[in-house]
């Protein structure tokens, strides 16, 4: 039997539903530990001892389960896009990879998890739960922008300054999610009453969060500056407006939830904005590069510009 094959744009699809799908199990997940949950199952991988489904009365319980079980629709996702890049026509060795660390990804994160619930929600296991979200959806975001593409190292759009604060720009995002994870791990909400919380001061360590983020806004208007003196594509343009207008929302909530008490709904509402800035900047980095389109009926070597981006500029 002829196994079906799926065109480039197919493909691409499928790697796009895998990462909305570890995008929102990131929410999901924190939203398990805001409302109190994280012990809800206090076993792993059953729920309780010797009892692999939550009692569906027990609110906490059924939160944490749902969440669980949302973990099992990832995985499907994620075996998907393994599988579609083994059926992807032209199929590329780059893309399998990428797509494998998705796998490799998804299995730390069950194991990790499980040792977050058998170690009480200890908040240094909690915040490796959370940078290893960060690194996996890092992963399916390029997934994403090479499956649009023909995987050549591609040309440059614009000049090496902008390249190299594209670079500064994601790592100074990383530094900041680092930083606000250690905010997390000192303040209130530890998934359960419970809970240990790190030994800082909550001022302290929010005020050092605060000073690294607007350093990192201040670099995306700097690069957002730069691009407008040298010129450069308009796609360009637009992702690095979108950063700079996420990292300012997500600044918005963070003052308005230290303001207000961190009630539990803001602290979600700006995990997930976390999440935004992190795929905005990752876009932002990833398309400074031209690559042409890949099409199952182009002769090898044939391209086109389908986003309308213009003649990429020569390295400054």
């Amino acid at each position: 039997m002829r196994l079906p094959r799926l065109s480039p744009r197919a493909y691409q699809r499928i790697t796009l539903v895998a990462a909305s799908a570890l995008a929102v199990i990131i929410v999901t997940g924190a939203a398990v530990r805001l409302s109190g949950s994280g012990l809800g199952c206090s076993d792993w991988p059953s729920c309780e001892q010797n009892q692999f489904h939550a009692d569906m009365g027990n609110t906490h319980a059924a939160i944490e389960y749902v969440n669980r079980l949302f973990t099992g629709f990832v995985s499907v996702a994620v075996a998907l896009a393994v599988l579609g890049s083994l059926l992807r026509q032209p199929r590329r060795r780059d893309l399998t990879w990428w797509s494998l660390g998705l796998v490799a990804g998804v299995i730390g994160q069950i194991v990790l998890g499980g040792l977050t619930v058998l170690f009480h929600l200890s908040p240094p296991f909690v915040i490796g739960h959370f940078v290893l979200s960060m690194v996996l959806m890092w992963n399916a975001v390029v997934l994403v922008e090479r499956a649009g593409h023909d995987g050549s190292p591609g040309l440059p759009l614009v000049p090496r300054r902008v390249r190299l604060l594209g670079r500064v720009l994601v790592a100074a995002a990383a530094v900041s999610i680092v930083s606000g994870t250690i905010v997390t791990g000192t303040g209130p909400h530890g998934g359960d009453e419970s809970v240990d919380r790190l030994p800082f001061e909550l001022v302290e360590v929010a005020r050092a969060h605060s000073l690294i983020v607007w350093t990192f806004l201040a670099i995306a208007v700097w690069t957002l500056w730069e691009l407008h003196r040298h010129g450069g594509p308009l796609e360009v343009d637009r992702r690095a407006k979108v950063l700079v207008a996420a990292i300012v929302v997500q600044g918005g909530i963070g003052y308005a939830q230290y303001a207000l008490g961190v009630p539990p709904l803001l602290v979600g509402f700006h995990i997930a904005g976390s999440v935004v800035v992190w795929v905005s900047v990752l876009r932002f980095q990833l398309g400074l590069t031209a690559h042409p389109a890949e099409r199952p009926s182009a002769p090898t070597g044939t391209s086109d510009d389908p986003r309308g981006l213009g003649r990429p500029l020569t390295p400054a």
